[in-house]
């Protein structure tokens, strides 16, 4: 009843920008919590962005200052602002959110994922 599906990855020369979209679709009531995380080949997971549902923000270290994450106000759909991407960037991202969603009635929480957006950067 609750998917989250990424949008807006794809090839972009050094320096350039990108701007991924997640959009939680369902019954959806909130999005609270949400997060940006990348896996790069032969990497961890690591986490990349993450907006709280106070408005507080956590970045990496290798993202600062490069990287916004965001969250409409009606709380369905997030964003991850990718600015001066470099060849330490290319990953799959993915969108994690976490919130609650209308189920028979009933208010219930979801924890969900997205299926992940390939980032490519070209020097």
């Amino acid at each position: 009843q609750v998917e989250l599906v990424e949008s807006g990855g794809g090839s972009v020369q050094f320096g350039g920008s990108l701007r991924l979209s997640c959009v939680a679709s369902g019954t959806i009531v909130s999005m609270d919590d949400m997060a940006w995380y990348r896996r790069a080949p032969g990497k961890q997971r690591e986490l990349v962005a993450a907006l709280n549902g106070r408005g507080e923000t956590n970045y990496a270290d290798s993202v600062k200052g490069r990287f916004t994450i965001s969250r409409d106000n009606n709380r369905r759909r997030g964003y991850l602002q990718m600015n001066r991407l470099t060849p330490s960037d290319p990953a799959v991202y993915y969108c994690h959110a976490v919130g609650a969603y209308q189920s028979l009635g009933d208010l219930a929480a979801y924890d969900h994922w997205g299926q992940g957006t390939q980032v490519t950067v070209s020097s």
